[in-house]
């Protein structure tokens, strides 16, 4: 039996199989409001037979957004607008579909990426001023971030619990914490963007307060058996920055505190960062996790062949994979995995029609 098709439980959520559609930014929402783009983009993924979608970077703020055409939650308006595609995709698919609530920090109010992807000026019409740990930018020219007063930061945390409490309502299966990719959280936890002299900055306990702050906020607005993860960078590929070791510690820090699950990526908060791509390149890192801290661990990044993934599976280095670019190439990536397994997928029965005569039985 292929492991990768087999079931998996985060927390007390129960997956068909170990693939992930990781969370992926659109760029296509108007002033933090999802639109029929989300409709068609979620609905096509929603019948990919993955175990589990994850809805894209999602601001707790206006502030937090990427770009202004992020998707956000932080009011009545934004969580009116997701309950529609929500509601579409249910109708037709039982998926299980989690959220990832987020906050961009020094690297918010950009251009969308077809745009150049550049710092938008705060005075600009879609820009703003952006908010860091320290008044360090991300790139030598980009506008300076105003560094968080402790009011702020107190504003910011609330801001992620409140966007829980939103996605509880909305029927989320899960929540996963941004803190991967140089975004706020991120930005805290590595000295190339902290340079913070107080209860923040220095120390490996105080770097990493402002995730526990979240994650306890979190868990308190969603109560102790809602599935809760999150997603970190495990390295920042640049010399005396965050590293493998400290991800390690606060993996270990967070299982104990109930975490349900860590996604593990790397990189995005440094320019100079130096990425050895290729196959697997950070299936490592969710190994070692997987290995010293035993949580329910999902590998991430160049993985694209369907005996790839099983071997990551089987042989424990993760207990499951997510894909991102690969599957908005192939959306239908999982059926043509199963069929390379002997595994079974769901699909609609729309589409049962479609199975080519020469597989044994592909649709469950």
């Amino acid at each position: 039996m292929s492991t990768l098709f087999s079931p998996l439980a985060l927390g007390s959520l129960a997956l068909d199989n170990r693939i992930v559609i990781s969370p992926m930014c659109q760029y296509s929402a108007d002033n933090g409001k999802t639109t029929h783009w989300h409709d068609m983009h979620l609905g096509n993924l929603a019948q990919s037979g993955a175990g589990l979608l994850i809805i894209e970077a999602t601001a707790v703020e206006p502030e937090g957004r990427i770009t202004y055409g992020d998707v956000g939650l932080w009011d009545d308006e934004t969580e009116a607008a997701l309950a529609k595609p929500l509601a579409a995709v249910r109708s037709h698919s039982d998926m299980p579909i989690a959220v990832q609530l987020a906050h961009a920090g020094r690297k918010a109010s950009c251009e969308k990426p077809w745009d150049g992807g550049g710092a938008i000026d705060p005075n600009h019409t879609n820009g703003w001023q952006v908010v860091a740990p320290s008044a360090v930018p991300f790139r030598e020219g980009d506008p300076i971030p105003e560094s968080l007063s402790k009011s702020r930061i107190i504003e910011i945390v609330q801001a992620f619990a409140q966007s829980a409490k939103r996605s509880v309502r909305l029927g989320f299966d899960a929540i996963e914490i941004h803190s991967a990719h140089g975004y706020l959280l991120h930005q805290f936890l590595s000295p190339h963007a902290n340079k913070r002299d107080d209860e923040y900055g220095g120390s490996f306990e105080n770097r990493t307060r402002l995730v526990f702050e979240v994650y306890d906020a979190i868990r308190e607005a969603v109560g102790n058996d809602y599935p809760v993860g999150i997603r970190i960078s495990a390295s920042d590929w640049v010399a005396d920055g965050w590293d493998i070791d400290q991800s390690v510690e606060l993996a270990k820090l967070l299982k104990a505190r109930g975490c349900d699950f860590i996604d593990v990526s790397s990189g995005g908060l440094h320019i100079d960062q130096k990425i050895p791509l290729g196959p697997n390149y950070q299936v490592p890192f969710a190994a070692r996790i997987k290995s010293e801290t035993g949580m329910t661990t999902i590998a991430v990044g160049l993985i694209t062949e369907a005996e790839q993934a099983e071997a990551i599976t089987f042989t424990g280095q993760a207990d499951a994979i997510a894909l991102a670019r690969g599957i908005l190439y192939d959306p239908r990536w999982p059926w043509h995995a199963a069929a390379a397994l002997g595994a079974e997928v769901k699909a609609a029965p729309q589409y049962l029609r479609c199975q080519p005569r020469s597989l044994k039985k592909l649709f469950g």
